[in-house]
């Protein structure tokens, strides 16, 4: 009965079958990793302190916008490296890595350079809305953002796993850095007392080193063939890579602003402390998140070979599938919202107070969000993305002062913030399942083909 119930789930389209296996890879890993973050959460509240804890999240938000400045290549190279790939263009395919990994090693040179100038003008005290220790904060953002520019060239590996529909094995290097970081905060909690210092300089090192090893150990194993190398640098390609890239880079930017501005926003109207409470609602919820993340992130390059080689019969199957999955995510977020209190309860005890309007847009946000992603990974796979831009420029003009005004003069605090991010994304979850049924049809014309 097992082995027949095995052979089921592995039978199917090549395709089919091989994002099935780093489904189910993706899911040991990031079941290991999600324990682990979950444990990270009051482990690093014990360390630090609420408050302290709520500045380093949202210093990690600042650090974050900067991953803004690959300009859309990463995914530009995802795409690109996959319709190589399904033509049998593995020389193509490795011009595409190595002109990516040149362009992103200049802009990091150029993003240390600018930083080390403005940041000796930069008060991180008043960003961060904060009077802890601020010598040993200046020396944290400069250790953080000198590895961070760093990083920003190594991750690229986790995008070559991805694009190859392998995104078992980026789950797996993260898996790892999420266990070392557990058991450094373990180590620092038995031998110092509440360093941001540290905990930072640590984290950041960690994330440096083992996404390194692991690009270096695949470059030179199976991915030898598609190895950076400066003989295959070619910057005439370099339009083939921005002309699309620059389109995921206006995304890119809009969901950064959603994304990373709530924890400054938060920060600046009701103080760090109040950045805990929403961080910790938002790692309850994204459970959610990370598990159909799991799920569909390999269809997006999936997607790619499927358009490329016109199997439309293998989409309209897989998004249907990942529809009604989708159905049972709305389900479990049901669940988790009266389950909540006693969640957060067992999760965090009595040191953290979240209350339950803000548990209700969490939920709500996850459902939307998770929903978008049914056509999303489709549009973004096949480079359809034109209307999502045009979205995304509308995101980056109304979310900052709808959160502001949400949060701050109608005194919704962190409830408002979230509230403003479900308004702007409402739209989107209007117009793409048009757009994928017309393009499925072969209906879709002027900015709907786009």
């Amino acid at each position: 009965m097992t082995n027949s119930l095995f052979n089921k789930f592995f039978s199917g389209h090549e395709r089919s079958v091989k994002a099935k296996k780093h489904i189910l890879g993706s899911f040991l890993l990031k079941g290991i990793s999600i324990a682990i973050s979950l444990l990270l959460v009051p482990l690093t509240i014990d360390y630090l302190n609420p408050t302290k804890y709520g500045v380093w999240i949202t210093l990690m938000s600042v650090i974050t916008w900067f991953s803004f400045f690959d300009i859309g290549l990463g995914n530009g190279l995802r795409n690109k490296f996959s319709a190589a790939k399904a033509e049998g263009k593995d020389e193509l395919a490795r011009t595409y890595i190595s002109t990516t990994y040149a362009i992103i090693t200049i802009i990091s040179v150029v993003l240390f350079v600018i930083f080390f100038i403005v940041n000796q003008f930069l008060d991180w005290g008043k960003i961060l809305n904060t009077s802890t220790d601020i010598v040993e904060l200046e020396k944290l953002v400069f250790i953080v953002f000198s590895v961070f520019c760093l990083q920003f060239i190594i991750k690229l590996i986790n995008i070559v796993f991805v694009a190859d529909q392998r995104p078992a094995m980026s789950s797996a290097i993260n898996t790892v850095g999420s266990l070392i970081s557990l058991i450094v905060v373990v180590v620092l909690l038995k031998t110092t007392q509440g360093s941001l210092l540290y905990l930072g300089a640590s984290f950041s090192i960690i994330n440096l080193i083992v996404p390194l090893l692991a690009g270096v150990w695949f470059f030179n194993t199976s991915y030898k063939k598609y190895k950076p190398s400066l003989k295959f640098v070619d910057f005439s390609h370099l339009k083939d890579l921005m002309s699309l890239g620059l389109r995921f880079f206006i995304m890119q930017g809009a969901a950064l602003v959603v994304f990373m501005t709530d924890n400054i926003i938060i920060t600046q109207i009701s103080g760090p402390q109040d950045v805990t409470p929403y961080n910790i609602a938002f790692k309850y919820f994204g459970i959610i998140t990370m598990v159909f993340t799991i799920i569909t992130t390999p269809l997006w390059s999936a997607y790619t070979e499927a358009y490329v080689k016109k199997d439309y019969a293998w989409i309209r199957k897989i998004t249907s599938k990942t529809f009604k999955l989708w159905m049972l995510v709305v389900v479990g977020l049901i669940g988790m919202l009266f389950l909540s209190e006693y969640a957060y309860q067992l999760w965090v005890g009595d040191k953290v107070s979240i209350p339950f309007s803000l548990s209700l847009v969490m939920a709500v946000w996850v459902m939307l969000t998770t929903s978008i992603m049914v056509f999303s990974n489709f549009l973004s796979g096949i480079s359809k993305i034109k209307l999502s831009l045009w979205h995304s420029v509308f995101v980056s003009i109304v979310n900052i002062p709808l959160s502001i005004y949400f949060a701050k003069n109608l005194g919704m605090g962190s409830v408002g913030v979230m509230l403003a991010s479900i308004c702007c994304v409402l739209p989107r979850i209007v117009f793409q399942p048009i757009q994928y049924f017309k393009i499925m049809n072969g209906t879709a014309k002027g900015i709907w083909n786009k």
